[in-house]
């Protein structure tokens, strides 16, 4: 993942990030979006757009790499923009992060008064200050300039501040703080880099990763048992219709075999999920906890799939089935 994108996320996330390194309150109603200008297929990385025209209009840059001809592009781009878009917004303004002083071009000529003037702000992200006492949004932007030997711990710590602090939406910390990491550690997978930060298990139930590998085991376990066990409830069935046929007639036998064979076999797979996910996640099952889960019915074995996410012991599954028995 290139850090352009690590920034973009945390934009798209957290657009009060813009104001906070401007020093200012961050006001309502903008949107934040990456705009290509197809005309000359410029991209500015993001433009946060005001909720009506009377408002500034913001871009924003990521430059972590030193381009001669960075101010020439990146002015270029804004007064294109301002030519194409000027009926959305009264006036403009442009931060350019930086991870360092030294990251910036050398010569300004000939846009040394723009890049002077008041209009551009140009940020060193060491230079922001103590991470303890920067709001936590710029942390993260801190974040990503660390040392490999001094990430963990300080993500740690940044971590621990989404559990101290008023933090809207801390799973989404959690997220960026870990795609961060992940960007210095790549040969860890996503679940170490949760582990090793120690996040609890109420933690990483709510991030997007911990919902996305429950959903990949579950049409994973489908896949694996739902053909097997349809095939067998039907063979039950047509054969249990065929018993009943020789009595009632061969037609009528097959159509009750095949209809109940499909019921049973789509029962059994549910079932077999069910069960299949509370073993990976506890260990062996009581016999009479199987039992139950065998003789639910279908939308029943479907609406404890779903709320297996938020159990954490088999407790939690005894007091499901009860409350809906």
């Amino acid at each position: 993942m290139r850090r352009d994108s690590l920034f973009y996320q945390l934009f798209a996330q957290l657009p009060q990030t813009l104001f906070d390194l401007l020093g200012r309150e961050a006001p309502q109603g903008y949107r934040f979006e990456s705009v290509e200008l197809k005309q000359t297929a410029f991209r500015i990385d993001g433009v946060f757009m005001p909720p009506d025209p009377s408002g500034i209009v913001y871009f924003c840059e990521v430059q972590f790499q030193r381009d001669n001809s960075f101010y020439e592009r990146f002015f270029a781009e804004i007064f294109l923009y301002l030519r194409l878009y000027r009926h959305t917004f009264s006036d403009w303004q442009a931060v350019v992060i930086y991870p360092h002083r030294q990251a910036e071009q050398v010569s300004f000529d000939p846009y040394e008064v723009l890049v002077n003037s008041h209009r551009l702000h140009r940020v060193y992200l060491n230079e922001l200050g103590s991470l303890e006492g920067l709001p936590l949004s710029l942390a993260l932007m801190q974040l990503t300039v660390l040392p490999e030997a001094e990430m963990p711990t300080v993500a740690r710590l940044l971590a621990e501040r989404t559990r101290t602090e008023a933090v809207p939406r801390p799973e989404v910390i959690i997220e960026l703080i870990t795609t961060i990491v992940l960007y210095k550690f790549t040969e860890l997978s996503r679940e170490e880099v949760l582990r090793m930060l120690g996040f609890t298990t109420e933690e990483l139930k709510r991030t997007r990763f911990y919902r996305d590998v429950y959903a990949e085991v579950r049409e994973e376990v489908y896949a694996e048992v739902r053909e097997e066990v349809l095939q067998q409830g039907l063979q039950e069935g047509l054969q249990q219709g065929l018993q009943e046929g020789l009595q009632q007639g061969l037609q009528q036998g097959l159509q009750q075999g095949l209809q109940q064979g499909l019921q049973q076999g789509l029962q059994q797979g549910e079932a077999l999920v069910v069960l299949r996910q509370l073993r990976r996640r506890f260990g062996e099952l009581p016999a009479g906890l199987e039992e139950r889960i065998r003789q639910l019915p279908v939308h029943e074995i479907e609406a404890l799939a779903e709320a297996l996410l938020d159990f954490t012991d088999l407790e939690e599954v005894f007091a499901w089935l009860n409350r809906s028995s």
